[in-house]
């Protein structure tokens, strides 16, 4: 069983490895992480260097303690952002999971009973109640998979020399102020800037809001300025709309000049696979770095950011045919 387990954590961790050098915005890169970690524990567990009975309780743990805390979040984001449709993403989440949890508990609990008893309705209301539950756990695995992977993303070495700097715009205060959120996106440009060996650019991107009196690249300009960034090392990127127009853009500034090209773009932690999946469609060689966020506010964007690499159709179909291949157990249980 040793050498069975072995294996498949070799076979992962190499095509994790190769699969990540390659290219670290590919999707399946979320999946082969996952697989490596979950062989690694089972490897340790063989050796006996942990118990899997102690990993199994702090994961239940986790799973039962989850909805109250999104619940909980979702309040909080809600009193500090007020009421919109981003901002009650974990609320509804938590809620979501929660009713899951109710459900799978209803389950396992009667199902026995319902099929002794026979009774035709209450064997259609038991066999809907398995098919939401397996549903919501087969989200909240990919869910939790996706997580896995935006972490582990941050948590990796990176190089420290860059010519090129991209850091992206967010929404401004009173239509001429970085709000806190931009702010800590251009804190850490700035130091990576000033860690730099190499002489770098700062290339601040954001266009102009219906809403806002300058554009997003010019408050955040003057807010490098007074941080005594010098004027020469400032490229404004003033038209773009979307974080996509932001790296066409950019790219475009930078494929018009004629020195090294080393990259990196700066944005929100959350953030950063997403941006990397946009920079791989324009053929934009760089590395992502995130920003802090603060911790409240990270539960619903990372939600958002799921919601919205699900959303294309390509990994929309791999979700519903991992969705039904996940049912179809339980669909021939039903016969």
């Amino acid at each position: 069983m040793n050498i069975v387990v072995l294996f498949f954590l070799l076979f992962f961790l190499a095509l994790f490895v190769i699969s990540f050098v390659r290219d670290r915005s590919k999707y399946r890169n979320c999946y082969y992480l996952f697989f490596l970690l979950f062989f690694m524990i089972n490897f340790l567990q063989a050796i006996d260097v942990v118990s899997i009975s102690l990993i199994f309780g702090i994961v239940l743990l986790f799973i039962l303690f989850l909805p109250f805390f999104l619940v909980a979040n979702g309040i909080l984001m809600i009193k500090r952002e007020g009421f919109g449709l981003s901002h009650i993403l974990s609320l509804t989440l938590g809620l979501l999971i929660g009713f899951g949890e109710i459900i799978t508990f209803f389950v396992v609990l009667v199902q026995g009973f319902l099929n002794y008893t026979k009774v035709n309705h209450l064997l259609i209301i038991s066999r809907i109640s398995m098919v939401l539950s397996v549903s919501i756990i087969y989200i909240s695995i990919t869910f939790a998979v996706f997580i896995i992977y935006c972490l582990f993303l941050q948590i990796i070495p990176k190089k420290k020399n860059f010519n090129y700097i991209i850091v992206h715009g967010s929404g401004l205060i009173d239509g001429n102020k970085v709000s806190k959120l931009l702010s800590d996106r251009i804190d850490k440009a700035i130091k990576i800037y000033r860690k730099s060996s190499v002489p770098a650019k700062l290339i601040l991107s954001g266009g102009q809001g219906n809403n806002e009196k300058i554009s997003e690249a010019e408050a955040m300009k003057r807010y490098c300025i007074k941080k005594n960034i010098a004027k020469e090392d400032l490229l404004k990127e003033d038209k773009s709309r979307t974080t996509f127009e932001n790296l066409e853009n950019a790219k475009k500034i930078i494929d018009n000049r004629d020195d090294d090209k080393n990259i990196v773009l700066v944005t929100s932690n959350y953030h950063v696979y997403r941006a990397l999946r946009y920079c791989k469609k324009i053929k934009l060689k760089c590395t992502g770095v995130g920003s802090h966020v603060a911790f409240y506010y990270w539960p619903s964007a990372i939600i958002r950011e799921y919601i919205a690499i699900h959303a294309e159709k390509k990994h929309l179909i791999i979700l519903i045919i991992g969705w039904i291949m996940f049912m179809v157990p339980l669909i021939l249980s039903f016969r």
